[in-house]
């Protein structure tokens, strides 16, 4: 009676030992379903405009989460092992990064994952058209303007949205604040006008 139930015992060890480790599906089925599924992803978020993660609304975090659930069977099948998991975040990892350097070597690949800048301000004025393509809101607009030291968007000669979500102003010329040269230029004419002025009497 004793035997028999440490010989169960070991049995359900191995059992748990076996299902943790042995691959479920093949290795190969596990690489194509995650590199298929970070594919159709990538596509979706890049066809559905440029939002950074810090510009994100709380529908978007959502949809983020939600979506990570939806395609977690998509990823993994019927695998719940150990291993499984391993493959999938490895090929994530690894195919992610091919991505990013394939990126930062080719201005080819640049554009076509990436994107281009999409100009959004103009003359200060707001390109409507391109603001509803992106599905951004003229808030959140007046918003990141705000956020990069322009009181209006009548003060920005041009602004456009980075394929990475930022946007980038470029103020008009008499919006633009003093560098260090301005003020450097600026002290040496008021010096000669005081020793114009020294001279004189």
């Amino acid at each position: 009676m004793l035997g028999t139930v440490s010989l169960s015992k070991k049995t359900a060890e191995a059992a748990v030992w076996h299902a943790m480790f042995a691959e479920q599906i093949p290795l190969a089925e596990k690489i194509l379903r995650t590199v298929i599924v970070y594919a159709l992803i990538a596509v979706l978020f890049r066809l559905t405009g440029k939002r950074g993660l810090a510009n994100m609304n709380t529908f978007d975090v959502a949809v983020i989460f939600l979506l990570s659930n939806v395609v977690q069977n998509a990823i993994i099948g019927n695998d719940t092992s150990l291993i499984g998991g391993v493959i999938g975040a490895v090929t994530l990892v690894a195919v992610n990064t091919g991505v990013n350097r394939l990126i930062a070597v080719s201005a080819t690949a640049a554009r076509v994952f990436d994107g281009h800048a999409t100009t959004v301000i103009a003359d200060g004025h707001v390109v409507d058209r391109a603001l509803r393509r992106l599905g951004m809101r003229r808030s959140e607009l007046d918003t990141a303007v705000r956020l990069q030291s322009a009181d209006d968007i009548a003060e920005v000669d041009r602004g456009s949205l980075e394929p990475g979500g930022q946007l980038v102003l470029t103020l008009k010329t008499g919006e633009q604040g003093a560098t260090k040269s301005d003020v450097a230029e600026l002290t040496s004419r008021l010096r000669r006008i005081e020793s114009l002025l020294s001279t004189s009497r």
